[in-house]
């Protein structure tokens, strides 16, 4: 248990047996009446936010979620399997939680698998992967000037869009957040 006051930014609620993560929090004393937190939370499971007011002082209910450090073994069916590198437990983590996240894993991936009660909630990879292009069209000569993009296939299956002048085999940076190509990697 916690009060409103100990709120902090990632910090997972426990309300209505939801787990909620607070991702904006603010304290606002108003002139006249009493003072309170006004906070935007992040269902866990589903990625669903709301906006969500409390008294200051209210208690609520904080969930214990262990973020552990894993490195990404292999795909069991529809599962995903990650190791701790410290007690080399295995877990199976589900393709739903995984999500878009399975299009640029690459086996021996360092992730972050966070964990409440023996569920995993979610998987969080490095921000960037460097990726090998495994087929993309070549880029016609006239086409450099209009700076356009083209469609290419990574190693893991995933598409992205990537400039004219990228070709087959190329190393590239990718956000995993949301698929944009970064650059080349040297």
């Amino acid at each position: 248990m916690a009060t409103t006051n100990d709120l902090k930014n990632g910090m997972v609620l426990n309300l209505d047996g939801q787990l909620w993560a607070v991702t904006e929090f603010q304290h606002v004393k108003p002139g006249k009446g009493g003072a309170f937190v006004r906070t935007t939370l992040k269902n866990v499971l589903s990625g669903k936010v709301v906006d969500r007011t409390f008294n200051a002082g209210t208690k609520v209910d904080t969930a214990t979620v262990d973020k552990r450090g894993m490195t990404y073994l292999y795909k069991d069916g529809a599962d995903y399997v990650f190791m701790d590198g410290d007690t080399y437990e295995q877990i199976h983590v589900p393709g739903e939680t995984v999500g878009d996240g399975a299009n640029y894993l690459l086996e021996n991936t360092e992730a972050t698998v966070a964990v409440h009660e023996g569920t995993p909630l979610y998987v969080e990879l490095p921000v960037t992967m460097e990726l090998v292009v495994e087929h993309t069209d070549p880029g016609l000569q006239g086409d450099r000037s209009t700076g356009g993009t083209k469609p290419a296939t990574l190693e893991t299956g995933a598409q992205i869009q990537v400039p004219l002048f990228v070709n087959t085999g190329d190393k590239l940076k990718v956000d995993t957040r949301d698929g944009r190509y970064l650059g080349r990697a040297n």
